[in-house]
């Protein structure tokens, strides 16, 4: 079940990004998020707050999160974007998290299964995205489900990394 979150969820969003961020020090980095910086309880509160958090959970608990918005970073304006469309139609995609030990159990397609409906639902026309372009995961999930790849440009994440993302969109 994929539902927006609550206050009530907002502990174990916090322990799901500890435990990316605590799991990509010991292994690899796919997401180039640093702790402390991104992703942060404040962050998650603030989509809480405004109804853009959503979380992914079965019978073992919250196993991810999303938020939802439209709102584009001012990066995005260096993509030719295939889908022309106003800003309120564009639906954006920040922050996709799996719990490291739910990886690779299908469980970001679940996810994206349900944005997409729900982007429908909500009247959007396109879907929008960004990766790290280390990401390799991600980067190959996102063009086998649909989404086309429509570049890459550099981001200056939190005025403090400089870092390439590529960038995807689905039209609906």
């Amino acid at each position: 079940m994929i539902r927006v979150a609550t206050v009530d969820d907002i502990m174990e969003i916090e322990n799901i990004y500890n435990e990316i961020l605590d799991y990509e020090e010991q292994t690899v980095s796919y997401t180039n998020w640093q702790k402390g910086l991104y992703p942060t309880v404040d962050y998650a509160k603030s989509a809480i707050d405004n109804n853009t958090m959503f979380v992914g959970e079965n019978e073992k608990g919250i196993y991810g999160c999303v938020v939802l918005n439209s709102i584009q970073p001012k990066e995005y304006d260096n993509i030719s974007w295939v889908t022309k469309a106003q800003p309120s139609e564009i639906m954006v995609i920040h922050t996709l998290c799996i719990r490291p030990s739910e990886s690779g159990k299908g469980k970001a397609r679940i996810m994206m299964e349900f944005i997409e409906k729900y982007a429908k639902e909500q009247g959007y026309k396109v879907i929008r995205l960004d990766t790290y372009e280390g990401n390799i995961p991600a980067g190959t999930l996102y063009p086998k489900i649909g989404y086309i790849y429509v570049g890459t440009t550099k981001f200056h994440f939190q005025n403090v990394i400089w870092e390439d993302l590529k960038c995807f969109e689905k039209s609906l």
